[in-house]
């Protein structure tokens, strides 16, 4: 019999925000989120010359934990998910530890997505979902070795998940997903009427 083993394997690490018994509302985090928008030009300015539909923070502000106290104990819970999945994946970080670089806000509306991409300079990236209405768009992981898949025929709609191209990861409001992030993903369009809220995060090696 042949011996076939899984090779190079993607984490995709899943859990409730809560799972290290932090007590955050996603509610308070959604009028926070609705707060920061509001005020923002800045931020409106850069989607509306840049065509992002909807909102995010990303470009325009770098110190959400400071404006709203749910955001600083955001990032006391994200650090202790981050220390998670760095230990599954058995990184060596040589006594040093993996530190928020980034937070930022996206409010996206009917019909809005978030074209593939992937996100540079960091180690560890992530979302938390804050409102996930129904038809709310998934998140959308494509296999890395893509570009190298230029002869190989398309995989059979049954296959398993880990042979597959693309997976996509339905959240709910009030989970967290991590991934490494040199791993391209991307929002595709928004279903629902509402509006999807997401904070989105990356972390890199001190």
């Amino acid at each position: 019999m042949p011996k076939i083993d899984s090779l190079f394997v993607t984490r995709l690490y899943r859990a409730a925000l809560t799972e290290f018994g932090d007590a955050i509302e996603t509610s308070e985090l959604e009028a926070a989120c609705y707060s920061i928008a509001e005020d923002d030009e800045a931020g409106h300015d850069w989607c509306e010359a840049n065509g992002y539909p909807g909102y995010t923070s990303y470009a325009s502000l770098t110190d959400l934990p400071w404006r709203f106290p749910v955001f600083q104990d955001l990032v006391t819970t994200l650090d202790k998910h981050v220390a998670a999945f760095a230990e599954d994946l058995e990184f060596d970080l040589e006594g040093r530890k993996l530190k928020l670089e980034d937070i930022w806000i996206n409010i996206l509306p009917e019909g809005g997505s978030h074209s593939s991409h992937l996100h540079p300079h960091s180690v560890i990236s992530g979302t938390t979902y804050v409102a996930m209405p129904g038809g709310a768009s998934a998140l959308k992981l494509e296999d890395p070795r893509s570009a190298r898949m230029m002869a190989a025929p398309a995989r059979r709609k049954d296959a398993r998940e880990e042979l597959r191209q693309f997976i996509y990861v339905a959240p709910t409001a009030g989970e967290v997903l991590l991934w490494e992030s040199w791993l391209r993903h991307e929002v595709p369009m928004n279903m629902a009427e509402e509006e999807r809220i997401s904070v989105s995060f990356n972390y890199s090696w001190e």
